[in-house]
Parts: structure tokens; sequence; C-alpha cells
């Protein structure tokens, strides 16, 4: 799979899996566990190995689908991000979640911990020096944002004693926010990545411009709307899916070639 390059030097992939729908989505489902396990594991060995949760996901419990899908594979293999709620954010409540999160996904460590929402109530120099301890204890790996503007951004990347490796923001073919308000250029000029959530809200697939430029490709609208995004510098991207013929559909989209004539059109319509 491509990857981009993390301001620490490694590799990560430029399509991940969001697993909001694992786990019960805004609420806690045990009913489907076995299955969600089984999928996800299926989803590994396809090439998925960046899983993004959070402890918000199924009220906690989407941690633990996840926690019990990865113990088939080496640990080291497989990509965790997850995040911290905005009303954890105080010192104390960082260490408490990280260590909830950790026993929810059964392992030592978290790939990429980030802050899930910014909280303007609490300083953000309190959270971040919880965060510089986890990184220093090694429980979290590295440490990101996520749904923060550039000046959150700038100031998180002052006080972050290591890089802060991502912004995970809403961005998409008709979700353009991320241009406007300066991110995208922000992200790529520093070497942050750009990871975009909701790939394929907003109308995308159906807008008759993506729909046109997928026939001719003999493609679907996800796969061009996924291609559009990932072509660009520090942009990854993780869509959510449950199930495996369009979690395949996804990867594919990482075989399609845009003109630069497609490309022209599909920047126009945001």
């Amino acid at each position: 799979m491509k990857t981009v390059t993390m301001l620490d030097g490694r590799p990560l992939p430029v399509l991940g899996l969001g697993t909001w729908s694992y786990g019960g989505g805004s609420t806690a489902d045990y009913s489907r566990d076995a299955e969600s396990i089984a999928t996800l594991r299926r989803l590994i060995e396809m090439g998925y190995t960046h899983l993004d949760t959070a402890e918000s996901y199924g009220k906690n419990h989407c941690e633990e689908v996840v926690g019990q899908a990865i113990k088939a594979f080496d640990r080291s293999q497989v990509f965790i991000t997850t995040k911290v709620a905005p009303e954890h954010l105080r010192y104390a409540d960082v260490h408490k979640a990280i260590a909830g999160s950790l026993r929810r996904l059964d392992t030592d460590y978290v790939d990429l911990y980030l802050i899930h929402w910014p909280n303007r109530d609490i300083p953000l120099e309190v959270t971040f020096e919880a965060l510089n301890e986890l990184v220093a204890d090694g429980r979290v790996r590295r440490v990101g944002v996520s749904n923060f503007d550039v000046p959150l951004l700038q100031r998180s990347m002052e006080l972050c004693a290591t890089p802060v490796i991502t912004n995970q923001v809403h961005y998409n073919l008709l979700h353009r926010e991320p241009e406007t308000n300066g991110m995208l250029d922000f992200c790529q000029r520093e070497g942050v990545i750009l990871t975009a959530y909701s790939p394929l809200k907003d109308d995308v697939l159906t807008h008759p411009v993506v729909a046109r430029i997928a026939a001719n490709h003999g493609a679907t609208p996800a796969q061009i709307a996924i291609n559009w995004l990932v072509r660009q510098p520090y942009v990854i991207t993780i869509p959510k899916s449950s199930d495996i013929e369009h979690a395949q559909e996804n990867l594919d989209a990482l075989q399609v070639n845009l003109s630069d004539g497609d490309v022209a059109q599909l920047n126009r319509i945001g």
C-alpha cells in the first residue's frame, strides 16, 4: 500500500480504516461482537493495517472490539490510533483515559493518540504536560490532534515534546473547509499529515461530475473520491466500512489513475 512519511520518519498507509460503527457507534452494542471481530481480522489481512478508533466510540466498546481483533496479529504490524475525549483533557484525566484505552485494547501502547476535539475550558498546556509524559514512558508512541484549527495546531506543535503527527479533520470533495481555512496548506508546508474523515459523506457519491469521471475510468464514485484525497501530499483518509466488498472497493481506489483534467474538474466542484 502507498504510504506517507510521518514526521518521525516512519511510514503510514494512506488508507486506514475508521471503526466508529464497530461496537455500537454512538451506543454500546455487544450483539455483533463475533461478526465484528471476524470482519476486522479479515480487513487487516486485506491490508488495512491502520485502525482508527476512540474511547467515545461505542461508549468505550469499540476499543474492546478492536483489541480482540488485533490479538490474531503481530502487534508491531498493526498501527492503532485512538483518541482522548474532550472532557478528559485535564492532566489526571488524560492519564486515566489512556489507562482505560490500553486496558480495552489489551495492549501496552498505542501508536498514535489524538485529542479528539479541542476543549476551550482546559488549557492545552495542561493536556500536553500529560501527553508528553505518556510518550516519555512509552504508553503512547506518537501524538496528534483532531478537529483543530490552524492556531490551535500551531500551539500544539509548540507544546508537544515530539512532532505532532496529524490533524484529523472532516475533508472530502464537497467539504473543502481544510482548503479554505488554510489547514491543508499549513499541514503540507509543515509535514503534518492531514487525516481526512468522512471522505464519502456530503453527497459526494451522487455528484454528477464524480459519477461521470468514475464511469470513464470503470471505477466507482467512492474510488474517485478516495483517490482524489490521497493523491495529495500529506493527506490520508480513514473511510469506515464493515462490509468486505466495500472495503475492497476502497482499497482498489489506490489503483485509479486520474488525469490532470479529471483532477481539475474535481477541484472545481468543492
